[in-house]
């Protein structure tokens, strides 16, 4: 019984360190969004929840609210920034890093900004990956719990009151956890510039097996089809095709789109890409310049 006691206080307890760390972003009359104080006067949330707007309402710890500017966003990390008045007394929580089969604390909002908490598990905890978007995330981590949709943007602690990062949906409705690490990586960009620059090809693919006919040349037995084309982008310059298979960039399979998108680093932007694709029963080789996505 004791330590039935210890642990709902330490849960408790953890919830109410965390109050001051949560926000309710008015997203329409009827709806809302959680957003976590990062630090004083920054509020981090899900991109792919928040829409298109540079103005919100935000309900902040303790009844106030203020008006949020969007400072800048990034589908590729599904991270959104922004900017309210800095909050005094604000203490930054300490960042950890997540281990398969610990207990997590996900924490959102209700619509007035009070705190809401859903205790699970850390399902998984893998290394690096890859956005579809072609955002790196250091961690992959997902939690065994139901999250509600307005909960999504929230913090996630483990039973120390230390910060995992920030709840998001995944796939199939799974919770995922962007890493505070990456959080902490991708916030500075987004506060002097709006935006994380990626590299670009401008080419929308499917993956597609490659004939049997082909193998020899293509190595590997799938590939990305070439379903449509950007005017004017690399690919487009580099003479791809719609149609065109392509099995290779650099030398690297790439018969998954995650693959491409790892190779579409900022780091990319300016450098050659040395496309190997399969047109009308030949396999050909093009290069291509990779450029800076355009702002959408």
């Amino acid at each position: 019984m004791a330590q039935q006691s210890d642990f709902h206080a330490s849960l408790t307890e953890r919830v109410r360190e965390a109050r001051t760390s949560i926000a309710a972003i008015q997203v329409s009359d009827g709806r809302h969004l959680t957003g976590t104080l990062w630090r004083s006067g920054v509020v981090v949330t899900s991109e792919q929840a928040l829409p298109r707007r540079d103005e919100f309402r935000v309900a902040l710890p303790g009844g106030s609210s203020a008006t949020a500017s969007l400072a800048g966003r990034d589908p590729g990390t599904d991270i959104a920034v922004l900017r309210i008045p800095e909050q005094p007394g604000l203490t930054e929580t300490r960042a950890a890093d997540a281990e398969t089969g610990a207990p997590a604390l996900a924490l959102g909002a209700d619509r007035s900004g009070e705190a809401t908490a859903r205790l699970g598990i850390v399902n998984f905890a893998g290394p690096e990956w890859h956005s579809l978007a072609g955002g790196r995330i250091e961690r992959r981590i997902v939690l065994d719990l139901r999250l509600g949709r307005a909960e999504e943007g929230g913090p996630v602690l483990d039973l120390s009151g230390a910060r995992l990062g920030m709840s998001a949906f995944g796939p199939r409705g799974k919770v995922l956890v962007i890493p505070a690490v990456t959080i902490d990586r991708i916030v500075p960009a987004l506060l002097k510039d709006g935006r994380v620059a990626r590299g670009w090809l401008g080419v929308a693919l499917q993956p597609v097996a490659v004939p049997e006919s082909l193998l020899a040349g293509a190595e590997d037995a799938s590939g990305l089809m070439v379903m449509s084309i950007a005017d004017g982008s690399p690919a487009a310059k580099a003479g791809v095709v719609a149609g065109d298979i392509v099995v290779s960039v650099n030398g690297t399979s790439v018969r998954r789109l995650r693959r491409v998108a790892s190779l579409l680093g900022g780091e990319s932007i300016g450098s050659k890409a040395d496309l190997r694709v399969i047109r009308a029963g030949s396999v050909l080789s093009l290069q291509a310049t990779i450029e800076a996505r355009p702002v959408q």
